[in-house]
């Protein structure tokens, strides 16, 4: 579902992705973007994030990731900076664009997004469970202390990358290989943000973290806690 009060930029984006074989929903503005979501609930949401009408996209994210995990990217007409990301990031966003948006980079970047909703497999064990934190990767369940926390897909496939490497650093650059994609190599404060953002999520103190580690200048590494 594309959410664009640009009727060129919605179409033209739709027009690409319908092309690459997609079926593409459009919409105007956010009240309709709810209406269509809840109606026909799509593998994912591209979200202008100045709209009009009251309801602008990180305002419909943040709606929509009450009722669902479905990956969202966010469209912006400016240079996105860190804080940015951070607000995006505690609305529920996965991605970011910048306009103007060439049309080949936009559809690598919706690839590589629908590909972080897929569950890592590897040789670790499909579950998780310390007694406080509690991790189903194929069902993509996470608790902390018995409490449903929820993810976006992007923050999921994070902890599944590290936890499958259990013990050992992931490089900042293979974090975001594998976990954002090749086209994302240039994007190197992408894993400390969603670090970040992830500590909240399940550490017993974000600024202590016990579970994700950081090697400084080399990457992270996830620890089993007895």
């Amino acid at each position: 579902m594309i959410v664009d009060d640009e009727q060129a930029i919605r179409e033209a984006l739709g027009r690409k992705l319908t092309r690459d074989g997609y079926e593409v929903f459009l919409c105007e503005n956010g009240r309709e973007a709810l209406l269509t979501f809840h109606e026909q609930r799509p593998d994912l949401m591209i979200l202008d994030i100045v709209m009009p009408d009251g309801i602008d996209g990180l305002t419909v994210c943040r709606r929509v990731r009450e009722v669902a995990d479905t990956p969202v990217m966010m469209l912006s007409a400016q240079a996105i900076s860190e804080e940015d990301v951070i607000e995006g990031l505690s609305a529920g966003a996965d991605e970011y664009l910048i306009k103007p948006i060439r049309l080949n980079e936009f559809a690598a970047r919706v690839r590589a997004l629908l590909r972080r909703t897929q569950i890592v497999q590897g040789d670790m064990p499909q579950r998780y469970d310390d007694g406080y934190l509690s991790v189903d990767l194929h069902r993509r369940h996470v608790y902390v202390e018995g409490r449903k926390v929820h993810l976006t897909p992007t923050e999921f496939k994070l902890l599944a990358v590290l936890m499958e490497n259990a013990g050992r650093v992931v490089q900042q650059t293979d974090l975001l290989e594998q976990v954002w994609g090749r086209e994302y190599l240039d994007d190197i404060y992408y894993p400390r943000v969603y670090i970040s953002q992830l500590r909240r999520k399940i550490e017993r103190d974000a600024a202590n973290p016990e579970y994700i580690l950081t090697e400084h200048r080399v990457g992270y590494r996830f620890e089993k806690q007895d």
